[in-house]
């Protein structure tokens, strides 16, 4: 009833929408959020528009994609681990038949189109560089137009996978820098949009930045050269701060501890090629946030910025994954090494090898995860608050009342809730004869009402979650539940599972219930 109301109150003619999705990118990393990293756009967005501070993915990539298109549970549409398929509907690694994209539920409604970036919801072979199932690409799955790459995580400058349309591409330009690029081509699209009289458009803009490896211009990590030679503990206590002060965070919701697997800075030995990991990745979000200038630039000129609604958040939290310097190989097993030269390497990483060219492959490691999720603990992949909280951010003049732009939302929510809030907005007609959206619409939040809504699900390789209110009940692959009163302690450091065990019961019986519908059990 609520948004019925809010609806009626909005402009007649339809809004455009963009959803920007960050890959890998931790909590606080956001100026807007807290974090030192300089995001002039997006900060300009949060403070003409929306914060959310309670907002959550999936905990990782494809999961995150597969649940912001469909408006399901990654199980559901078919995606609940990764690109491979597994041989059980839950596991298929490919958007399933049995669900729409918003593409599709907008597309029929007269929208135009258009996804720039990361798919990685059909299967890709990083050894050919080809995808394999071609009806579950961008075009054959409701968009008219498609630059990026199919894949996941490769080079910045030379991505595997790059498509235009239904075509494969190849790098030709010295210059090139896939940021940029995505950038460039969703803005051309949005100008493209001014003689379409009157038609709305869907942009889906998804950045592989920051997400490893370390690539960047020279340009942009030389301003952020000096910046981290303070470290990680005091990166955490400043950003902490910073939180506070935006109200993003209570005083009683206490800062975690450090990762116990990663020394005190003082005790590294490795500094010169820390800082320099953190300055690259601090300028893998800088150049995001110019690419998302060049969007926002677009719809200026065409005179569409008030009538969009714009969407920002990430896929997951900050990624302690490790990596081979030297290989395009994953290598998260390894705990200490030695590289061919006989120089030290910590989980893979060359210390001996500066990161940010395009001769590299780095992450930037456990103790600067760890501080891109401030206040939070754990990482990418786990449904702790580390893995699986995001900024949001929304901007939409037209949409959302003057005197609460530039405000907060603390009303929970989850990246199921895109599709609805799409189909909200636009006044489609979402589709018979495919499963029915698990999200509710976040319209109602705009205005600063409640948004109803049941309890929220996690799971992803065994990493288990519910919210229902103010609780949640969590766990790591083959640990035990916790239990968390998120109200009195969102950084979840105080586990009452001991003390509350009628409600640890309760809470995973919903759990197993929603796991047997959703197609989670194996």
């Amino acid at each position: 009833m609520i948004a019925a109301l809010l609806l009626a109150a909005l402009p007649q003619e339809r809004p455009n929408v963009v959803v920007v999705l960050a890959d890998d990118m931790g909590y606080s990393d956001l100026g807007c959020y807290g974090g030192e990293i300089e995001t002039p756009h997006l900060d300009a967005l949060a403070a003409n528009g929306l914060r959310f501070t309670q907002f959550a993915n999936t905990g990782r990539c494809c999961p995150t994609r597969a649940s912001l298109l469909t408006g399901l549970y990654p199980h559901q549409a078919g995606v609940g681990g990764m690109v491979h398929d597994e041989g059980k509907p839950g596991y298929r690694g490919r958007l399933n038949d049995s669900c729409a994209t918003i593409a599709e539920v907008l597309g029929a409604a007269g929208y135009a189109t258009m996804a720039a970036g990361k798919w990685h919801v059909t299967p890709f072979s990083y050894k050919t560089r080809l995808g394999s199932d071609r009806a579950t690409w961008p075009r054959q799955r409701g968009f008219e137009h498609y630059y990026g790459a199919l894949g996941g995580g490769g080079s910045y400058f030379d991505p595997p996978g790059l498509m235009r349309d239904n075509s494969y591409v190849r790098v030709v330009d010295e210059d090139y820098y896939y940021t940029d690029a995505i950038g460039e081509e969703a803005a051309r699209f949005v100008r493209e949009q001014a003689g379409m009289h009157g038609r709305p458009f869907f942009l889906y803009v998804a950045y592989t930045a920051p997400h490893w490896p370390l690539h960047a211009r020279e340009g942009d990590v030389a301003r952020y050269a000096e910046r981290y030679r303070g470290g990680w503990d005091e990166l955490r206590r400043e950003r902490y701060a910073r939180m506070l002060d935006l109200g993003l965070v209570e005083e009683r919701w206490a800062l975690t501890p450090r990762d116990e697997r990663v020394p005190a800075w003082d005790d590294e030995p490795n500094k010169e090629w820390f800082a320099r990991s953190m300055a690259v990745y601090a300028a893998q979000i800088t150049a995001m946030d110019r690419s998302i200038g060049l969007v926002v630039t677009a719809l200026e000129e065409i005179g569409a910025l008030d009538d969009t609604l714009f969407l920002f958040l990430a896929d997951n939290g900050g990624c302690d994954e490790l990596l081979n310097g030297a290989r395009y190989k994953r290598s998260d097993d390894i705990v200490d090494a030695a590289a061919p030269d006989g120089s030290p390497m910590r989980g893979g990483n060359r210390f001996d090898v500066l990161p940010g060219g395009p001769d590299t492959f780095a992450s930037y490691g456990v103790g600067w995860a760890n501080a891109s999720n401030t206040p939070f603990r754990r990482y990418k992949k786990n449904s702790h608050q580390g893995g699986v909280a995001t900024p949001l951010v929304v901007h939409w003049p037209a949409g959302i009342p003057a005197d609460e732009r530039g405000g907060l939302r603390h009303q929970p929510g989850h990246v199921i809730d895109v599709m609805a809030t799409c189909v909200d907005v636009s006044g489609a007609d979402y589709p018979e004869g495919v499963q029915p959206v698990e999200g509710v619409s976040l319209v109602p939040a705009f205005a600063n009402e409640p948004v109803e809504r049941g309890p929220i699900f996690w799971e992803h390789i065994g990493h288990r979650g519910v919210r229902d209110g103010d609780w949640k009940l969590v766990k790591t692959r083959g640990g035990e539940w916790e239990l968390y009163d998120l109200a009195a302690d969102r950084t979840e450091l105080r586990d009452l599972a001991a003390s509350e065990p009628a409600r640890v019961e309760r809470m995973e019986a919903s759990w197993e219930a929603w796991a047997q519908r959703a197609n989670v059990l194996k």
